[in-house]
């Protein structure tokens, strides 16, 4: 699943409709040089609906373009980013960019349908690729060589409310970091009652499975084998998952009535003040405050309860196969001033972010490890307006956390594991074994067509 917020959600795909487009707007089949420039055609734009971005996208690409004269910049924009129903297409038809977004999941299909270009023999000239965190770069890595760039990245998180904390009798600043106190918080949370809820879950539109998937690596375990043949799910990992939830819904009452909810319906309960705790990445949290009345003073997040892995996603950059050699440099210089100088460009000039009134000091995305963090962290917190404190806990607790993509065939997944959600939240009956076993068998067949 992706999650919303936080700029990375505009895009730009342009479908070009005809060979001569392709060959002058989508630039993945020329030489890339017009009027002795290298010419490279780029995507995930934002789109003119959205100003305050689509503004900051266009001085940046102009600000490059004046410090590297020989170099041609075209964006493309649409929404979304990357459109799952048109991506393989336009690979295939010769019609993506030079420079293309994708998401963390992408990049194994796209290197093994060979519509990736091979970039280990100019990445050292991507000043910053050393700095960016490894386990996001290894994304990008595969047999050994690399293939593409991340630009952002998160990780899951347990989003709470700290006045209902405080009135509770528990401390805002000491969120819950096991699923045992996660249980006895929102037990004594939904003991406020006037229809509080100390906890609440997704179980519907394949985001039941997503979640059980976070909570799963959060126990140490893991959906598929390293081989991606077969499912892991019939676990004592994947059993504590079930329990846990049945548990906090039919024991304690901790998770209120209504059940097949998803993102909207648990965001509206937060932003209202009648929920606890919910899993979620930080983006959430301009959501909660700009769209569904909360406040960012009463809104934290807490590390990933658990302490044994977190679910992350986020996106990168890959380059076209037909890209010359001059493109790729190209491509990466631009990469570099965009999005992975600290501090600065696109994602990073947070006193430009801040006097637009976009929310600054959010715990991620958090690219970069070492001086480069550092850097970063420091122009973040100086152009901060909104309460960094609040998510000390999870910049603490997280850092440490094995850090998980989502498994392959995803949504199939998922649309499976949804179901065994749903019925440890729906029936107080269900038979945990009897789902896990269903679930293994079914994500079996899919993993063998895959």
């Amino acid at each position: 699943m992706r999650s919303t917020g936080f700029r990375r959600t505009f895009v730009a795909l342009s479908v070009c409709s005809s060979l001569a487009l392709a060959a002058t707007a989508c630039g993945s089949g020329d030489d890339g040089s017009a009027s002795g420039k290298t010419r490279i055609t780029v995507n995930c734009e934002p789109p003119r609906s959205a100003k305050v971005d689509r503004g900051f996208f266009e001085q940046d690409v102009a600000s490059f373009e004046k410090q590297h004269p020989d170099i041609d910049v075209v964006a493309h924009d649409a929404f979304p980013c990357q459109d799952p129903k048109t991506f393989d297409a336009k690979l295939a038809g010769g019609q993506m960019e030079d420079v293309f977004y994708t998401y963390f999941t992408d990049a194994r299909h796209v290197v093994d349908i060979r519509q990736a270009a091979d970039l280990t023999p100019y990445i050292k000239e991507l000043k910053s690729y050393d700095s960016i965190q490894k386990q996001l770069r290894d994304i990008y890595t595969v047999d050994g060589k690399i293939y593409g760039v991340p630009r952002t990245g998160y990780s899951m998180g347990l989003i709470y409310n700290r006045k209902l904390f405080e009135k509770a009798g528990l401390d805002p600043d000491r969120p819950p970091t096991t699923w045992d106190e996660v249980r006895a918080d929102a037990k004594k949370i939904a003991a406020l009652g006037d229809g509080t809820v100390g906890y609440a879950d997704y179980s519907a539109q394949n985001q039941g499975g997503w979640h059980f998937t976070a909570e799963l690596y959060s126990q140490g375990g893991d959906v598929v084998s390293p081989d991606g043949k077969k499912a892991t799910i019939d676990t004592p990992e994947g059993h504590a998952v079930l329990r846990n939830l049945h548990d906090m819904r039919w024991s304690d009452n901790s998770m209120g009535s209504k059940q097949l909810l998803v993102i909207n319906d648990v965001q509206q309960m937060m932003g209202s003040g009648r929920l606890g705790m919910y899993l979620s990445a930080p983006d959430n949290i301009p959501i909660l405050v700009k769209e569904k009345g909360g406040d960012y003073k009463d809104l934290a997040l807490g590390p990933m309860p658990g302490g044994k892995g977190t679910l992350i996603g986020g996106d990168g950059y890959m380059f076209n196969k037909h890209d010359t050699p001059a493109q790729i440099r190209a491509g990466l210089q631009w990469l570099d001033h965009m999005f992975l100088t600290p501090g600065t460009g696109f994602l990073g000039d947070y006193a430009r972010a801040r006097k637009a009134n976009a929310p600054v000091g959010l715990p991620e995305p958090r690219l970069f490890t070492g001086a480069a963090d550092a850097r970063d962290q420091q122009v973040k917190k100086a152009n901060a307006n909104v309460p960094v404190e609040n998510y000390q806990a999870f910049l603490d607790g997280n850092h440490s956390l094995r850090l998980k993509i989502e498994p392959p065939d995803a949504q199939q997944v998922y649309s499976v594991l949804d179901s065994a959600v749903s019925a440890v939240l729906t029936k107080k009956d269900a038979d945990i074994d009897q789902l896990l076993k269903d679930a293994s068998g079914k994500i079996d067949g899919i993993l063998a067509r895959g």
